[in-house]
């Protein structure tokens, strides 16, 4: 039997087209777009012609798109580099202060830790049992010295949308950044930064079936920012470091597929997460609990907390490819998500993160149903 991969928040491959289209740039077109010469313009235009893709995904506008090595880089540089410009404060307003929904990506809380050893206050702003940090949460700890908000666009756990328009309506109101790590929900909902009105947004290609190691980070007109890479200048002089040409073109081609696909495969990712929600009810009822059930979510991610201890389920149900909480110090994200609402230790050891994909069927999610049910009648070692 085939594994079946239920966890598409860590194991998406690329898509074929995508594949297709990077090749010519490992071998063909291998130079680089700043050196003086004829081929190397085809490389220009390639990168010029992904930052157009990407950025039409997200309704911003090319010049606006900074390439990175992933959703981690996009983050620092969104977070860190806006410091830079925010860290000069009145001495009786004390030091700049920045909230973080304590949900966050591990991407964001490092760099609001990196934050606080550069003299900012930071401060964490909680969630509901649902991983929902509304709005007024964030505006009632807004100080005269708050300089920058971070709030997700939706949990990488649970999937939970938050409020990201709302907030940054009042975060304007009073001249506070707001950056949105948007790496999970980019490809999988429709996105619009411009809607939004968000200052800066992370995005990451492997979310949305480009390549691992790329991703972007929106830079709103006007917004000032510093490197957080030193070297020689790259995009528009907020990166050091030659061009990952392959993946910049990867993830270019990944932008374009999403953005033609986006809207059915909402539609088709819901059901398939709605048959996988069902079905465990009618084989294992009651014992099955849905994380954030009723609050919006994305389409493909649910975290279920199963009768039996998640690890004896992975054991038993080995043609599964789920996502575990791994709460040894330090704790993973999911742990640190799990025990934000409010879960046990006994509750966050039986949970498991679903993720269903693009090319996940019907009979796979009932194939799977019926594993994680016999797992879970399996008897202890």
């Amino acid at each position: 039997m085939s594994l079946i991969y239920l966890d598409f928040n860590r194991t998406t491959p690329m898509a074929p087209s995508v594949i297709e289209a990077m090749q010519p740039y490992w071998s063909t077109h291998f130079m680089l777009p700043t050196q003086s010469h004829v081929h190397a313009s085809a490389v220009s235009e390639a990168i010029e012609g992904a930052r157009e893709s990407v950025a039409f995904l997200i309704g911003c506008e090319p010049f606006e798109l900074v390439f990175t090595s992933g959703g981690t880089e996009a983050n620092n540089l969104g977070i860190l580099g806006a410091a830079e410009f925010d860290n000069t404060m009145d001495p009786l307003d004390g030091p700049p202060h920045v909230l973080i929904s304590n949900i966050e990506h591990d991407a964001v809380m490092q760099a609001g830790l990196q934050l606080g050893r550069l003299g900012w206050d930071v401060e964490l702003v909680p969630c509901d049992a649902d991983g929902l940090v509304s709005a007024d949460e964030f505006e009632k700890r807004f100080r005269e010295s708050t300089q920058m908000v971070c709030l997700q666009l939706a949990n990488h756990v649970l999937g939970t949308l938050q409020p990201v328009r709302e907030l940054a309506d009042r975060c304007h109101n009073r001249g506070i950044r707001l950056h949105c790590d948007a790496t999970t929900s980019v490809g999988k909902i429709p996105v619009d930064v411009t809607q939004l009105r968000v200052d800066s947004l992370a995005l990451s290609a492997h979310k949305m079936y480009g390549p691992k190691g790329n991703g972007a980070l929106f830079v709103r007109r006007g917004l000032e920012l510093k490197p957080i890479l030193f070297g020689e200048s790259r995009e528009m002089g907020l990166r050091a470091g030659s061009e990952n040409v392959p993946g910049i073109v990867g993830f270019g081609s990944a932008a374009s597929m999403a953005g033609r696909c986006v809207d059915e495969a909402y539609e088709t990712l819901a059901e398939l997460r709605q048959r996988l929600i069902d079905g465990l009810r009618s084989n294992l009822g009651e014992q099955v609990l849905i994380h954030a059930e009723h609050v919006d979510g994305l389409p493909n991610t649910v975290t279920v907390q199963m009768p039996a201890e998640a690890k004896r389920i992975q054991k038993a149900a080995r043609h599964l490819v789920v996502g575990l909480a791994q709460s040894e110090s330090p704790p993973d994200e999911m742990t640190r998500v799990l025990r934000a609402i409010g879960r046990s230790e006994k509750e966050i050891g039986r949970a498991i993160r679903v993720s269903v994909g693009w090319t996940t069927s019907r009979e796979q999610i009932d194939r799977a149903v019926n594993l994680l049910a016999e797992a879970a009648d399996y008897p202890s070692p």
